[in-house]
């Protein structure tokens, strides 16, 4: 039956209104999850709306019905509607299906829903004015506070429709040994155990009341501090780096609080372009270390997330990662200052432990893929002399300029090829070989003794040794004495007395200074050895490196001065750098009047503290058979992986 005009302009009235409302629930939904919507706007809105509901309802009741101006529809119900009273489903020339059937009947339908619908608009109509008139009669305040609370809502909903990762298979936990405890018998040994604890207890209750949820602490300031390795976003990295060192001081209390922190607050949907090397080692490091630890699901599922986030990086001509990634565009580059664009050898290095852990726990190949395929480019390269040089460039997947070193840039790439061995239950036999490859090139080229008899580690830059060693190259000393096992011609002897010799040099650096603390770098020529010469290496930033060595050196021999001299390390680190909001680094360390940086470095919590409360405690509490530690010092299990072969590896690697 042929319908009026009044249901054309009904139908038109109808979606007009229906737009109306979709354009001030957008815009208000709009505002609100970005910014307070103006009140003034708020109320136009509103008006506007009251406005137009008004004229759609003065054109339905004043337009004139159409059934006594049937052309008006330009004959649309003759084209669409012909009269046929067979009923029956048919299509017509238009292709548009049509049902034909009795008249009168659909003609007294057709009236009663139109009925309703004026209705159901004539209430919306209602409801919408007064709502108008109950908002006008609001104070300022009271607006101010229901946007804040649709805000909070709008921003809640898009949170809970963010997509978490993927429900992860189960898979065994490795085998957790030693994971608390490990108190010494000595009484005085267990003293100075306890005045370290302490000490972490204040570094971490001073970030606890005034950075809470900042990446870092300024001590003195008393407020938080980030740098731009975690872009701009506060993601709580003294949090999730110092969560596993209070779990294994048995500080619960405090870790209850970090992990609520971390399960409530840690987002990583966030515009924030962040170093994927930093990120690596202290989020996921340590999120998965306190997974282990804990057996608390919350921290695997966080670092599968963020993960998830890194992976972007990967995407460039060579597969080897840019620098930064943005969490949330994925859009990847590197540091402006890195030899013509390339990326750094420890960066794209320092991923193997935690990516071949990611793929265990998802069972997603992508990880595992990805640091091997970083390997293997890098095994078809030439390499001068043997060694690795820092740079290389992603684009192109050739080698930027040719300085290899042991510390910054260089040293982690070194540790996690030892690493990876240890890490799979010693079944890496291709990681080893590198390894040892590796070190023999740099003890050849880059190991060598001072006037004095101290042996450093130099710098190869551009055809020659700088006769210079950094703070971050005394690991070594520790790396050497983990790799001495297993070592190709019976040489374990000999690199743990290599070790040895370098914890002996990195010593002496500190002994050296008045502070009794390791300058960032110091020299080996011009008659003076292990000092620091330039103003800009004289700082210490609460450093972990020398004490690292003196732990595995302990582990190994157990020869009491290297727990001499890590008392020492602590009775300088709290005389120079204890402040009453903390611990920060000083400037000068041959200054007995020292000025203070005011960081509190995340890594203090995370390697510094721990290492030392590791250095006074028994060998049972992590110990090295079934515990390796990423460069961070988050320690994660050996993966016995005999009878396991990870998604996308292949036998013969295993």
């Amino acid at each position: 039956p042929a319908r009026g005009n009044k249901t054309f302009i009904f139908s038109s009235i109808a979606h007009g209104c229906l737009i109306g409302g979709l354009i001030f629930r957008c815009s208000t939904a709009q505002k609100t999850g970005m910014a307070t919507l103006r009140l003034s706007e708020k109320f136009i809105l509103l008006l506007i709306l009251s406005a137009f509901i008004t004229l759609c309802f003065g054109a339905f009741f004043f337009l004139p019905d159409n059934s006594k101006h049937k052309r008006f529809d330009l004959g649309l119900e003759d084209v669409l509607i012909p009269h046929i009273d067979t009923p029956k489903e048919g299509k017509h020339a238009s292709g548009q299906v049509i049902i034909h059937g009795q008249g009168g009947h659909d003609e007294h339908r057709h009236r009663e829903e139109e009925e309703s619908l004026r209705d159901k608009i004539r209430a919306d109509h209602e409801r919408a004015l007064q709502e108008a008139k109950e908002k006008l009669r609001k104070s300022r305040e009271e607006l101010k506070a229901e946007i804040q609370t649709e805000k909070n809502k709008v921003m809640e909903d898009l949170k809970k429709k963010d997509i978490g990762p993927k429900p992860l298979p189960p898979v065994p936990m490795p085998k957790v040994v030693g994971v608390s405890d490990g108190e010494p018998p000595e009484p005085d040994v267990k003293e100075k155990r306890d005045k370290i604890r302490e000490m972490m207890k204040h570094a971490w209750d001073s970030y606890r009341q005034y950075g809470w949820g900042h990446n870092e602490l300024k001590p003195i300031a008393k407020k938080g501090h980030s740098t731009n390795i975690f872009g701009n976003s506060q993601l709580g990295a003294t949090i999730v780096d110092a969560v596993d060192t209070l779990y294994i001081m048995g500080l619960h209390e405090e870790f209850k609080d970090g992990q609520e922190w971390i399960e409530q607050n840690l987002d990583f949907s966030v515009n924030a372009e962040v170093s994927v090397f930093e990120v690596n080692i202290r989020f996921i490091g340590g999120l998965l270390a306190a997974y282990y630890l804990s057996g608390q699901e919350v921290f695997k599922l966080k670092a599968v997330q963020l993960a998830e986030k890194l992976l972007p990086a990967f995407n460039t001509p060579t597969g080897i990662p840019w620098a930064m990634v943005n969490l949330k565009s994925g859009v990847g580059r590197n540091w402006g200052w890195a030899s013509a664009g390339s990326s750094i050898l420890a960066e794209f290095g320092t991923l193997h432990m935690e990516f071949v852990h990611l793929t265990y726990l998802t069972g997603n190949p992508a990880y595992y893929q990805k640091v091997m395929h970083i390997r293997k480019l890098l095994a078809k390269m030439d390499r001068p002399n043997g060694l690795y040089p820092n740079y290389l460039n992603p684009r192109t997947g050739r080698w930027g300029q040719h300085h290899t070193s042991v510390g910054g840039l260089g040293d982690s790439f070194y540790e996690y090829l030892l690493k990876a061995w240890l890490m799979s239950d010693k079944t890496d036999t291709e990681a080893r070989k590198t390894y040892d490859d590796a070190i023999e090139a740099i003890e050849r080229h880059l190991v060598r003794k001072s006037n004095g008899g101290l042996t450093f580690i130099g710098e190869w830059k551009n055809g020659h040794l700088e006769r210079k060693m950094g703070h971050l190259a005394c690991f070594a000393g520790g790396m050497f004495a983990l790799g001495a096992d297993g070592s190709p011609d019976d040489k374990a002897g000999h690199y743990l007395q290599l070790g040895a010799e370098i914890a002996h040099t990195c010593h002496e650096s500190y002994d050296r200074t008045v502070l009794k603390l390791g300058p960032e770098a110091f020299k080996f020529d011009s008659g003076l050895e292990a000092v620091a010469v330039r103003q800009n290496e004289k700082y210490y930033i609460l450093r972990p490196e020398v004490i690292e060595t003196y732990w595995y050196m302990w582990r190994f021999t157990h020869d009491p001065k290297y727990r001499q001299w890590g008392w020492e390390a602590v009775q300088a680190i709290d005389k120079y750098c204890r402040v009453s909001g903390g611990f920060s680094g000083v400037k000068d360390v041959y200054s007995s009047n020292p000025t203070y940086d005011d960081v509190q470095q995340s890594f203090f919590l995370a390697e510094t503290l721990k290492y030392l409360y590791l250095l006074f405690s028994s060998d049972d509490l992590l110990p090295l058979e079934n515990w390796v530690f990423n460069t961070e010092a988050h320690p994660l299990p050996v993966l016995h992986l005999g009878n396991i072969t990870l998604p996308g590896s292949e036998p013969a690697q295993r």
